[in-house]
């Protein structure tokens, strides 16, 4: 009888003992957490300092793009002008030429009446190869019949003398003039040509360096959209990280709550142990006094007393083994790993190089009303609508210490909202096209620590969820 009490104060001091040191594993569990929260909270730091110095850039970017698009206005303005300067210069070479069309025909003038002249100098000049000069003077005066004959001969003979002079001195102007006009032309077409080639050379210089300038500010737009995008990414990073934050907090206070129900849990266990230690004494004792003279009748009560605890036994196991578990309609069923399968249906992408950039998870397809679960128990830190993801479900969990988190993308509905505990294999969504997606299917993320907009913390969902 002592070795039944010891053997039953035995299992008395194991099972507080298991009991005992549940909260030690659940205080562990709460710094886990509390250690992934600060993690988060310098992350959000991080993530807001990132945003500022991208704001900064954006600002920067905008500044140098207005600088240059200014600079443009200026030289379209130049460009304009030196346009302007050309066509006049095109204009004062057009008349330029009609000028030279007309001194051309005044050209042709000059020189048919200095070709009459030079007929006139040669015959003068062979007549006066032919009579020796002056003789013709002298026959022409001495063959006057009279005194005023010979004076009008005289006469004659002086203007003809003259006439001489004025055919030879005119076609030296005539000479003379005609050079200077070609040259005059020739020299002020040549200078107009001059200066309109510089006019052009300026606007294309002009030309070109606008066509750098819209080449910078093509560059700088290119250049602010990358940051604003990269902005948007981090606000929905900070974002993330605020819902996960909040998650973790959530989960803290029901790690609290689960150690304060534990601990008044062990209490009760402990009291009520001390309580049927001491009746397991007291009824101990009392068998002991009267074991000699109601030894067989003890011995019957205790055989009744043990097949009707095995008949209530065997009555509770068969009412548990008749319950049974439902499942969500075409639901997967919940797997015994840390995982189980977010959806029916079958991969149709896997993670990897997808289009140039990284696909950071596994799509699921499959047709028809199809149920989206819970991977694992957790705390929903988003669900919002997304320009890329769609309607989009985040769930972070704490396993073992570790921070996980899981994204449900592209659905058509979200049936939880942010800060809601979710179990294993609870039903999050409906599988959609929404967002930027191309058919109906499941778009489904593994991170083993937060979310970020570089996804680093992305894993194999394939490694981790039964296939």
């Amino acid at each position: 009888m002592k070795k039944n009490i010891i053997a039953m104060n035995a299992s008395i001091m194991i099972g507080l003992g298991s009991i005992l040191a549940a909260p030690s594993v659940y205080a562990e569990s709460i710094s886990n957490l509390e250690k992934q929260k600060e993690s988060i909270q310098e992350k959000r730091s991080g993530v807001e300092s990132n945003i500022s110095d991208t704001e900064k850039k954006i600002d920067n970017l905008q500044d140098k793009q207005m600088t240059a698009e200014d600079q443009i206005a200026a030289l379209e303005a130049k460009i304009a002008e030196s346009a302007k300067k050309i066509d006049a210069k095109n204009a004062e070479i057009t008349q330029t030429k009609k000028e030279i069309e007309a001194l051309k025909e005044e050209i042709k003038v000059l020189k048919e009446r200095i070709a009459k002249r030079n007929e006139v100098l040669k015959e003068r000049a062979l007549s006066f190869q032919e009579t020796g000069g002056d003789v013709n003077y002298l026959e022409v005066l001495f063959g006057s019949s009279s005194f005023g004959d010979l004076v009008d001969r005289v006469g004659a003979v002086a203007t003809i003398a003259e006439a001489d002079r004025d055919i030879l001195k005119q076609h030296e102007l005539d000479k003379k003039d005609l050079e200077e006009k070609q040259k005059a032309v020739e020299t002020k077409l040549a200078s107009l040509e001059v200066a309109k080639a510089e006019l052009l050379e300026i606007q294309k210089q002009q030309k070109q360096q606008k066509q750098e300038k819209d080449a910078l500010v093509k560059k700088l737009k290119q250049q602010t959209k990358k940051h604003e995008d990269e902005k948007m990414g981090l606000e929905e990073e900070k974002a993330n990280l605020a819902a996960q934050e909040k998650a973790i907090k959530s989960a803290i206070s029901l790690e609290h709550q689960r150690l304060a129900e534990l601990e008044a849990a062990r209490k009760k266990a402990a009291a009520e142990a001390k309580k049927r230690a001491e009746q397991e004494a007291a009824q101990a004792a009392a068998q002991a006094a009267s074991q000699a003279s109601q030894a067989s009748e003890t011995k019957k009560q205790s055989t009744s007393s043990g097949y009707s605890a095995k008949s209530n036994s065997s009555s509770s196991s068969s009412s548990q083994s008749s319950q049974s578990s439902s499942n969500v309609s075409q639901a997967p069923a919940v797997s015994s790993g840390t995982f189980t399968r977010p959806s029916a249906g079958y991969v149709s992408s896997t993670m990897g190089e997808r289009w140039n950039k990284q696909h950071a998870g596994i799509d699921i397809a499959a047709s028809g009303t199809v149920p989206v679960v819970a991977a694992a128990d957790g705390v929903v830190s988003r669900s919002y609508f997304s320009s890329t993801y769609g309607n989009v479900v985040f769930v972070t969990h704490s396993i073992g210490g570790q921070q996980w988190t899981t994204v449900y993308a592209h659905l058509s509905s979200r049936q939880v909202g942010e800060g809601a505990v979710v179990a294993k294999g609870q039903q999050v969504g409906i599988m959609g096209n929404t967002g930027h997606s191309f058919g109906q299917h499941l778009h489904f993320e593994l991170h083993k620590g937060p979310w970020n907009y570089s996804k680093s913390n992305a894993v194999n969902p394939l490694n981790y969820i039964p296939n």
